[in-house]
């Protein structure tokens, strides 16, 4: 592994803060990190320091620290391509438009050319010139797609809302990015048509709108800054990981507009990607409770404590949103969730219940859910009747057909019926491998071995990692006088298999069936 120079630092102060600094970083403790950096960088005026005191300050929230390390690396002549985001933003605020079009022209002679053409487009709107020649300008693909997107919001500010939103048709409506939709209604929201923002969203998600809605802004460049930069790390946040450019956008969003929650949401988890569990939750606690993101960032709080294995937090966290006196179906479907992935089925089956019983009576999938949590708990005859239902609910939907059959026919119970629930199944989705062991298996327990035997063995081949199926086609070897297959089938099974199955399955592999 390559050694990081340590930078040249005037005394052993330095030195040592700069080391805590980098040990705190390591552990994600970025307000400590930033601290010690900053005393470090009181010592030497060092680049190797100051880029690392740059990147911590942006994710703590320091921007006086920012704005000394940049001045550092400036002088240095090795300052970071994504500051001038920073520049852009601060520009943006203030209204300084010359400054804006100066950043903008940065920010297209380098890596960052893709937001130059919106940039310029808000600018040439509030200095009341047309803005779209200037989108126009957009050569690269996803430079195109950030300029049609932004050309919905500078219709809409331009007082053109019926052509904004027949161009967010093209985007496909109410299934357009959520960010651009978040955008337009407030917009919409701030020229008095509250009823137009409505129509952005599914009738599930209305009470977003009208929360967006109830919290209008009016067009100007702080405005189009923040929204473009929080549209593109919307898109850099959805990796499993950690990116440093996503917080460095969402920082300069919240530079150019500090009212921008939208922007809180994807920098919490941002940071929370990074490592950064305490500085995330911080920024989700900058969320009032009266903002349209207020319930997105308790529900965001659970799932950043979930990911760091605060497990009891997060519990404490859901249950209090479920058992809300105006609590929801998405409160309920958390906390169910957790507890269900918490091993206390029994607990989440009340939770799941409501949404079965409640919004979601009519929907298969809430019954295959209650009947999955049902049958956990130990309680069968009500998770057959949920189970049953769900299939009622979707006769063609072949996962709910897969869970019926399978429960049933381990049990014992309807075989015949059972086999045919299976059957329908595989036909429907022959390429799922979890429903061609069912069925397999289900061939194997009627004493169809045989029949059984192709559908095991191409169930194996297709999820290699799973213990069950491997376990299932060991048994059905074995019932063939295929001996040495079936044990062999078992020892893998044993390999990839949890904790409380790896001893039963070496022990089968060994002693083999009665």
């Amino acid at each position: 592994m390559a050694l990081v120079p340590t930078p040249a630092l005037a005394d052993t102060s330095g030195l040592a803060a700069y080391l805590r600094a980098r040990v705190a970083d390591s552990r994600g403790e970025v307000d400590r990190a930033a601290a010690d950096y900053a005393r470090a960088l009181t010592q030497a005026s060092d680049p190797a320091v100051a880029i690392r005191a740059y990147r911590e300050a942006l994710a703590a929230g320091d921007l006086q620290l920012a704005a000394r390390a940049l001045a550092i690396l400036d002088k240095a002549g090795v300052a970071p391509e994504d500051a001038t985001l920073l520049t852009a933003a601060r520009a943006a605020r203030a209204g300084d438009t010359a400054a804006v079009e100066a950043a903008a022209a940065k920010l297209g002679a380098g890596r960052l050319v893709i937001l130059a053409p919106v940039v310029r487009a808000w600018v040439a709107q509030s200095r009341g010139q047309d803005p779209m020649p200037v989108l126009e300008s957009a050569t690269d693909p996803v430079a195109r797609r950030l300029a049609t997107e932004a050309r919905v919001l500078l219709l809409i500010a331009a007082g053109r809302a019926d052509e904004g939103l027949q161009q967010l048709q093209s985007l496909g409506g109410a299934s357009a990015a959520m960010d651009v939709r978040i955008a337009a209604a407030q917009l919409l929201g701030g020229a008095g048509k509250p009823e137009l923002a409505r129509r952005l969203f599914p009738a599930d998600q209305s009470g977003i709108a009208d929360a967006l809605a109830r919290a209008p802004v009016k067009p100007s460049p702080g405005f189009g800054v923040s929204r473009l930069f929080a549209r593109v790390a919307s898109d850099l946040v959805g990796g499993d990981e950690p990116n440093l450019l996503s917080i460095t956008l969402t920082r300069a969003a919240l530079v150019a507009d500090p009212s921008n929650d939208r922007a809180r949401l994807l920098l919490a988890n941002a940071l929370a990607k990074a490592g950064a569990t305490d500085r995330a939750l911080a920024v989700l606690g900058e969320i009032g409770n009266d903002s349209p993101f207020g319930s997105a960032a308790a529900s965001a709080r659970i799932t950043v404590l979930t990911g760091a294995n605060r497990r009891a937090e997060a519990l404490a966290d859901a249950r209090r949103l479920a058992e809300r006196g105006d609590s929801g179906r998405n409160d309920w479907q958390l906390y169910g969730d957790l507890l269900s992935a918490s091993d206390r089925p029994a607990e989440a089956v009340p939770f799941y219940r409501r949404i079965a019983e409640g919004e979601g009576r009519g929907e298969w999938d809430a019954w295959m859910q209650l009947g999955g949590a049902l049958e956990l708990a130990g309680d069968w005859p009500a998770a057959r009747d949920a189970l049953a239902r769900a299939v009622q609910l979707a006769p063609d939907e072949p996962l709910a057909l897969n869970y019926l059959g399978y429960a049933r026919i381990t049990r014992g119970e309807a075989r015949e019926a059972s086999t045919r629930l299976l059957e329908r199944a595989h036909q429907l989705a022959p390429e799922n491998t979890s429903i061609t062991d069912s069925l397999g298996w289900a061939y194997h327990l009627t004493g169809d071995t045989r029949r059984a035997l192709p559908l095991l063995e191409r169930a194996a081949e297709g999820e290699p990692g799973n213990a069950e199926i491997a376990e299932h086609l060991g048994d059905a070897y074995w019932a063939l006088g295929r001996r040495y297959e079936a044990r062999y089938a078992w020892r893998a099974a044993a390999v990839v298999a949890d904790a409380k199955d790896k001893a039963r399955l070496s022990e089968k592999a060994v002693t083999g069936l009665p």
